[in-house]
């Protein structure tokens, strides 16, 4: 496992570094470069979507605000950093964004980031942009609007601009303010719903109920914008599993996003937080308890057999996350019964067998 992961970080690294030459002196075969990085990280499963987080951008001059977080679905995106941490930044489960204050990054700066791509030769190699840090969407509309056409006027061949998003962030602009962004270009959004459980949601002080998520993801709905909802296994704990996975559920039966995933709950930096947020607002006194590898699956089996969504298979499902134990893929609810049938063949096995069926706890992270 060790001598694999290795040789994985290795050969990421020797196509980077390639990447970073050719845009860097222009060499004609950087469209070649480009798609060999695409085939190789869609035929090799054991490649970590992380380890080229922003080398687009880094190969054209970006200089980031470290750490830099985005979905495994932008991995071939251009990261363009337009604020700079989160704007609530109380959640005692996430640990992204705890090195950073809060800023708007000025436009100007965005605007150099993206004549950086330009005259670095990168613009016609760009087909999706991700707005970085944790929330870009809690930025004005107006300015909002001006990140977009600056995108458009720079990079022609753009196909899809998203971003993180927190319901919160939605509570202020109206439809129609939603449906500039989505004529400007803006067509997918990350929603951090973690949950759809309001005992758990006041424990982790993620500052949203089960309805103000419901609103934000109806209000988008109605503007046109895609919506991919993440929910967080294990966020719950040991006490509240049962209700967190049915009342997330819930929420995705009455909200239909395009897009579901999962990641699982880590601590990688110690549970100290997430144990005094449920000590001060959870009323059922009852210590939060991290759930094993093996609870988790049992949750996430619960979560999608409590999902009632439509037969054509509109909303497509990824548990594809680093953090995740088991990777799961599928359209629901087409895919429900094979979904929950891998989850239970896992479960089935012996503890033993474990180790080969879901993904180790050294090779989890966010």
């Amino acid at each position: 496992h060790i001598l694999r992961h290795a040789l994985t970080i290795m050969q990421n690294r020797v196509l980077t570094a390639i990447f970073f030459s050719c845009v860097r002196f222009g060499i004609p075969t950087l469209s070649l470069v480009h798609h060999a990085l695409h085939s190789y990280r869609v035929h090799s499963p054991k490649t970590n979507p992380s380890l080229l987080l922003s080398s687009l951008g880094e190969a054209c001059g970006i200089e980031y605000v470290e750490p830099v977080f985005r979905p495994p679905a932008e991995w071939r995106s251009l990261i363009l950093q337009v604020t700079i941490g989160c704007s609530w930044n109380k959640c005692t489960f996430c640990e992204m964004y705890q090195n950073k204050n809060y800023q708007a990054k000025p436009i100007h700066d965005i605007i150099d980031d993206l004549d950086n791509v330009v005259q670095a030769g990168g613009a016609p190699y760009v087909r999706n942009v991700f707005l970085a840090d944790g929330d870009a969407m809690t930025l004005p509309t107006g300015l909002l609007e001006k990140i977009l056409e600056a995108i458009q006027e720079r990079l022609p061949r753009v196909r899809r601009i998203s971003s993180y998003c927190l319901p919160r962030n939605i509570r202020g602009k109206s439809v129609e303010a939603l449906s500039k962004l989505k004529k400007k270009g803006l067509s997918l959004v990350y929603i951090g719903c973690e949950s759809g459980d309001d005992i758990v949601l006041a424990a982790v002080q993620k500052g949203e109920t089960h309805k103000t998520s419901l609103d934000a993801l109806k209000k988008l709905e109605d503007a046109g914008i895609k919506r991919s909802v993440m929910i967080l296994l294990g966020l719950g704990g040991e006490e509240h599993s049962k209700n967190h996975a049915v009342n997330s559920a819930m929420l995705c039966n009455e909200a239909k996003p395009e897009f579901l995933s999962v990641l699982t709950t880590s601590f990688p930096r110690g549970k100290d937080r997430i144990l005094e947020g449920y000590e001060q607002n959870d009323d059922s006194n009852v210590p939060f308890k991290e759930l094993t590898a093996r609870e988790s699956l049992k949750e996430l089996k619960l979560f999608l057999e409590a999902l009632n969504l439509p037969r054509e298979g509109k909303t497509i499902f990824r548990s594809d996350h680093a953090s995740n134990y088991l990777v799961l893929k599928g359209r629901l609810g087409r895919d429900q019964e094979r979904l929950v049938t891998e989850i239970k063949s896992v479960l089935d096995a012996p503890e033993e067998d474990d180790e080969v069926n879901l993904r180790p706890e050294w090779a989890r992270g966010l």
